[in-house]
């Protein structure tokens, strides 16, 4: 007997043209929480960073470019490369965080909707193409790729575009050296209704909230600068210590959990994509979930990775490193019909998800 499910026919992505390196914030004024700068040079602040994070450089916007225009370079080659007519589509679906962020001005403009802004740059005009936004942290488009599969599943929706798009170098805070973390980036995805006899494209996911005791972990607060501060401008911060112990004790059970759910061993799985939040902290979590099963033995590139070069660009780094695989740009990480991929983020609520993915 056939069934519904979600196929990826589509994927695109923008890396921004703008290359910041990591002795770029040799001269920034780096402070501590409490407004007192930092006892260390620079150059120690800065190796340190990348020993922590392996991010050795990350791509920002250009000035004249916002939110909705990275999202819409993603759109259009997920468009193409699914070969559809925009015209058919059920749902656009945008995730972000931070809306049109301005150069030199971190208010957030989120009303219209980025998604409604992107239908009308598509030049959309089809009123049956519902477009809105999804708040989420980084964790957004893999959320909002769960949403779409519920749509399509219970036959509401053919076809959905599914973007994620942030810019975060405009709500970084520059006296805070946290902020070396935060990129700029887009990703999209078209996901169309194929029926099967057989299990294919998302078979299955998994979501978790822990807002109660981790709510804060990452939040918008005043800048580190006393006089930066007196503006009550607010930039992203972040306990990443605590974000740290969080991510690790619960990202690999989350995604344990989605894969118990289909019956299925760490072993079926062909690759993980997981969210470019911290280099040394993924490959924690890698080996955390393979510890689950008593492997000790992690398989070579099964984890691809973009963080060293591309840093963090929140809701983008997903759809942006699926899109890389799916594209062949990404050196021994090739991917092949029957493959199961597991796509997971964690980020701001505190939240998880993972979508377990097989190949057609």
């Amino acid at each position: 007997m056939k069934k519904i499910y979600s196929l990826i026919t589509g994927t695109g992505s923008y890396v921004p043209s703008k290359v910041v390196k990591n002795d770029d914030f040799l001269n920034y004024d780096f402070l501590e929480s409490t407004g007192e700068k930092i006892d260390k040079e620079n150059r120690e602040i800065v190796d340190k960073f990348e020993e922590i994070t392996t991010i050795s450089e990350r791509r920002y916007a250009e000035d004249h470019q916002l939110t909705s225009d990275l999202a819409l370079i993603a759109a259009e080659q997920a468009i193409e490369s699914a070969g559809i007519d925009r015209e058919e589509l059920d749902y656009v679906i945008l995730a972000h965080n931070f809306g049109e962020t301005q150069p030199n001005d971190t208010r957030i403009d989120i009303l219209p909707t980025l998604a409604s802004r992107v239908k009308a740059k598509l030049g959309i005009r089809s009123p049956q193409a519902i477009a809105y936004d999804i708040l989420y942290g980084c964790p957004g488009w893999v959320q909002a790729l769960i949403q779409a599969d519920y749509y399509i599943r219970s036959g509401d929706a053919k076809k959905i575009l599914v973007i994620g798009a942030d810019v975060l170098s405009r709500i970084s805070d520059p006296h805070d050296r946290d902020s070396m973390i935060y990129a700029d980036g887009a990703g999209a995805a078209i996901v169309e209704a194929v029926e099967s006899e057989t299990p294919v494209g998302i078979i299955g996911h998994n979501s978790r909230s822990d807002s109660m005791d981790y709510v804060n972990l990452l939040h918008m607060g005043y800048s580190y600068d006393r006089e930066l501060a007196g503006k009550k401008d607010l930039y992203l911060k972040m306990n990443g210590r605590r974000l740290y112990q969080y991510a690790l004790e619960n990202v690999p059970k989350a995604i344990k959990s989605g894969l118990d759910k289909l019956k299925l061993h760490v072993n079926d799985v062909k690759k993980v994509l997981i969210h470019q939040a911290n280099g040394k902290m993924d490959d924690a979590i890698l080996k955390r979930l393979f510890k689950l099963y008593n492997i000790n033995d992690i398989p070579e590139s099964v984890m691809p990775m973009t963080i060293s070069w591309l840093g963090n660009s929140s809701v983008a780094t997903v759809p942006t490193l699926l899109d890389m695989v799916m594209r062949g740009k990404m050196n021994g990480h090739s991917i092949s019909s029957g493959d199961n991929l597991v796509l997971t983020s964690v980020g701001a609520g505190m939240n998880i998800n993972s979508v377990i993915y097989r190949m057609p």
